[in-house]
């Protein structure tokens, strides 16, 4: 999946990673999501998430490498949440790097 279907957003070495527009434009309405556990670590050729979506099934690759700090519980109880632009419920993961 190309870098312009998933935003970052860094604060002291810790990067937000969640999907743009484009991205859930690309991918339809998300259904299932599964996203590595806290303190794996990632490069950039590691999968981020692997997402089942009414367009596409897709492994979405890491834009940083870290070890995952944080991960969004809601999106893994209820993969729609990845559907909404609200930044605040709808991002990935946290990698520190």
């Amino acid at each position: 999946m190309d870098k312009k279907y998933y935003w970052t957003d860094e604060d002291n070495g810790v990067v937000t990673v969640g999907l743009t527009e484009d991205g859930r434009n690309e991918l339809g309405n998300i259904t299932f999501v599964s996203i590595p556990k806290v303190g794996t670590q990632l490069s950039t050729t590691d999968s981020l998430l692997n997402v089942e979506a009414d367009k596409a099934v897709s492994d979405i690759p890491s834009p940083v490498a870290g070890k995952i700090i944080d991960v969004n519980k809601k999106a893994e109880d209820d993969p729609s949440v990845l559907n909404g632009a609200d930044k605040t419920t709808s991002w990935i993961a946290k990698i520190q790097k």
